[in-house]
This record gives C-alpha cells, structure tokens and sequence, in this order.
C-alpha cells in the first residue's frame, strides 16, 4: 500500500490472484488425484449432481457479488483501486462472497469429482486467500476508507 517513500498506492496489493491461486488448487487437487485416487463418499450418493449443484452455487453467488460490484462502480481485480465500500447484495452477508464462492467452487469439484485431495486443498488456499489476499484488502480499505469501512467491518462478518 505504501511505497519506499511512504506514498499510498491505491490498490490492495494482494500478493496473489485469487482466481489463479484457485486455479491451482483445482488443476493440483485434480493431478494428485489421478496420480494417487482418495474418494470419500459412499458409492450410493449421486456425486456429479450433488458436486455440480455446489459448484453452480458457488458461481452463483460469485457472479452475483461481481455483478454488485460493477453496480456500484468499482473494480473487482485486487490490483486495481477500490472506489466505494459495497454493502448491498451479497455484501450485506458477507465481507468476502467473491472468495466464498471461491470456496464452494472447490467443494463443489472435490464432491463431483469425489476427490479428498481437493478438499484437503481448501486449507492451503484458504490460508492464501486469508492472510495474502484477505489481510492486505482490509488493511488497505481501512486506511483508504477509515470509519466507513471499520464501520462495515463492525456489521458484516469477514465470512459467514
């Protein structure tokens, strides 16, 4: 957020991109699974629905939090400025419904594809998403936004 000479630059400066740290979990999650199969549903749960189900909600609902954020004029990539605090739709819940759709996106595949490995992958990219991405948006929004956004941060709940 602040360069070597103390100068604010306005984005949130996330160490990483989300999408494609959550790419590497899913295409990781899928190769160690061919490599070394850990299913862990019983036979008689109907995995492809119930995964693709998950998968669409998670979508769903990551659709309709960038679709609120374009709303309200402000951009959905870390490395861009953020020029309002978002409370509406999805934001009303949750801080974060971009990365909860994320979330779901894996449970989803790992239900699906009836893969342990992917959902032993949600830890390390929650763990990424949660102090290289998720740390540096809220200390930059507080500093960019101040009360306003301890305020929001004080109503709404980082996940759920």
């Amino acid at each position: 957020m602040n360069d070597a000479g103390g100068n604010f630059q306005d984005s949130s400066g996330a160490a990483v991109r989300p999408p494609i740290v959550w790419a590497l979990a899913a295409v990781a999650g899928r190769v160690i699974d061919a490599l070394y199969p850990l299913p862990f549903l019983p036979a008689a749960v109907p995995a492809g629905w119930l995964g693709t189900i998950v998968f669409l909600s998670g979508l769903a609902l990551l659709i309709w939090a960038a679709t609120t954020f374009r709303r309200a004029g402000t951009h959905i990539p870390t490395t861009q400025p953020t020029t309002t605090i978002v409370e509406d739709g999805p934001y009303r819940f949750s801080r974060n419904p971009i990365y909860i759709g994320m979330f779901l996106g894996l449970i989803g595949l790992a239900v699906g594809f009836d893969s342990l490995w992917l959902l032993i992958l949600l830890v390390p990219f929650y763990f990424v998403i949660r102090y290289l991405v998720v740390a540096r948006e809220e200390a930059y929004l507080e500093v960019k936004f101040g009360d306003a956004y301890r305020g929001y941060k004080s109503r709404v709940r980082r996940w759920l």
